[in-house]
C-alpha cells in the first residue's frame, strides 16, 4: 500500500499525518499523552488537511482536557497490601508463596489472594493476575454476545480478549470479530456490557455517526453515563 507519513504543527499541537489508500479522513486523540493522529486519503491535499485540523481544534483541545482531568492509577508493583480493582471493586493484594500451581482467589470481599511459587518476581505475579482477568472476562462475554446477537439481529463469528493501549474494544466488521480490552476486568460489569454492545453495533453501522448513537440510545438508554464511568479512572 502506498503511504506517506509526516508531522505538522497547528496552534502548538503536533499532528501525525498518514496519507494512504483509504476513503475517508480519520482524526483521533490517543491517551495517555493526547497524541493526535490524522489518517487521510492520498487524494486530499496537504493544505486541505491543515485546514481540516484547524476546524477541529476545539474538538482536539476538549479531548486533551478530558484526558488531563482523568484520575490515573499508579503503575502496579504487585506487592503485599497493594490495591487492585476487580469489576469495579477494590481489593487488597495478599501474596501467598506456595509450591503449587499459581492461582488467584477473592476472599471475604476484601482480599485478592495471589498464590505464586516462592521467589516469583513482579513479572510473574503480573502474568498470573492478567491471566486470571482474562479467564474472568472469558466467562462473562459469551452470555453478553448471545444476548445482543438476539437483540440486534447480528451474528459474531469470533471474539477474544487482549491487552489494548488506546481502545476498550474493537470490531472487524468484515470478519465479524470483536476484541475486548483485558483492562475491562477492572471495570464494573455494566461497563463490559456497554463495550460489547458498542462493538457489536458496528456490525450494523461502521461509523460513530448519528445512526450509531441512535442504536445505542435504543438498546442502552443512558449509555453516555456508562461511558463516562468507563473513562473516569484510567488503569492503562
Amino acid at each position: 500500500m502506498n503511504t506517506e507519513q509526516y508531522q505538522i504543527e497547528v496552534s502548538g499541537i503536533d499532528v501525525d499525518v498518514i496519507r494512504k489508500d483509504i476513503k475517508n479522513i480519520h482524526l483521533a486523540v490517543y491517551p495517555p499523552t493526547g497524541r493526535v493522529r490524522l489518517s487521510s486519503p492520498l487524494s486530499v491535499k496537504k493544505e486541505s488537511l491543515r485546514l481540516f485540523v484547524i476546524s477541529r481544534l476545539g474538538w482536539i483541545k476538549k479531548h486533551n482536557r478530558n484526558m488531563n482531568s482523568q484520575i490515573r492509577k499508579p503503575e502496579r508493583e504487585y506487592i503485599q497490601g497493594e490495591s487492585h480493582w476487580v469489576q469495579g471493586q477494590r481489593y487488597l493484594l495478599n501474596i501467598v508463596e506456595k509450591k503449587a500451581a499459581p492461582k488467584v482467589e477473592i476472599r471475604n470481599k476484601k482480599y485478592l489472594d495471589l498464590y505464586v511459587r516462592p521467589g516469583s518476581d513482579k513479572s510473574k505475579r503480573e502474568e498470573v493476575i492478567k491471566e486470571w482477568y482474562r479467564e474472568l472476562l472469558k466467562s462473562q462475554i459469551p452470555s453478553l454476545i448471545k444476548k445482543w446477537e438476539k437483540e440486534l439481529g447480528v451474528e459474531i463469528t469470533d471474539w477474544g480478549v487482549r491487552q489494548m493501549k488506546t481502545k476498550w474494544g474493537s470490531c472487524n466488521t468484515d470478519d465479524r470479530r470483536i476484541w475486548m480490552n483485558l483492562e475491562l476486568g477492572k471495570k464494573p460489569k455494566h461497563c463490559l456490557e456497554y463495550v460489547v454492545l458498542h462493538e457489536m453495533i458496528h456490525l450494523k453501522e461502521r461509523h460513530h455517526n448519528e445512526r450509531f448513537k441512535a442504536l445505542l440510545d435504543k438498546h442502552m438508554p443512558g449509555w453516555q453515563s456508562v461511558r463516562e464511568e468507563l473513562n473516569e479512572v484510567v488503569y492503562f
